[in-house]
């Protein structure tokens, strides 16, 4: 079996595609990263909060569009899920009286989605537990400049994974 740390031997014509060991490390933390990290806010929403992260962030998204309402279609891109998964997500926060769907006014071929008086208690209960966790496990974990700097690298990744041209 091929890793990522040990090139096949008659591909001596890609060797420039394998990565180096600190490569390899860094590449490896930022998995542990992505993966790891999600999960632990999950958890502590799912716990102190019933939300899942996802939901927390479809309802923090529509707390601050005008009038605690977006497209559907512009929430699935903000909160990165499929429009199928959010419109399964929203049903669900609808059932719990937290969002409501309705067809968009300007043209009746979208829905909407937006937040109601509950989801916005909902979210703002949530938030206090939720940041405490985020400023443990980030924000006070790194210095200002580090910060600033993670977040500038994290999008230009999130750039190169939204442009069309791979």
């Amino acid at each position: 079996m091929t890793t990522l740390k040990d090139p096949p031997q008659a591909a001596d014509d890609h060797a420039d595609l394998w990565l180096t060991p600190g490569e390899l490390a860094s590449w490896l933390s930022v998995v542990r990263l992505i993966t790891r990290l999600p999960w632990a806010i999950d958890a502590q929403l799912q716990r102190d909060a019933d939300l899942s992260m996802t939901e927390y962030m479809a309802m923090a998204m529509l707390a601050e569009a005008p009038d605690r309402t977006l497209r559907m279609s512009r929430l699935a891109e903000m909160t990165s899920v499929s429009l199928s998964r959010l419109s399964h997500l929203v049903k669900r926060l609808e059932s719990r009286g937290y969002a409501r769907r309705e067809p968009d006014p300007v043209d009746g071929r979208f829905t909407n989605a937006g937040l109601l008086p509950a989801g916005m208690r909902k979210l703002e209960e949530a938030a206090p537990g939720h940041v405490a966790l985020v400023r443990h496990l980030m924000v006070d974990n790194l210095s200002a400049e580090r910060l600033r700097r993670l977040g500038q690298d994290a999008e230009r990744i999130v750039q190169r994974i939204d442009s069309p041209a791979r």
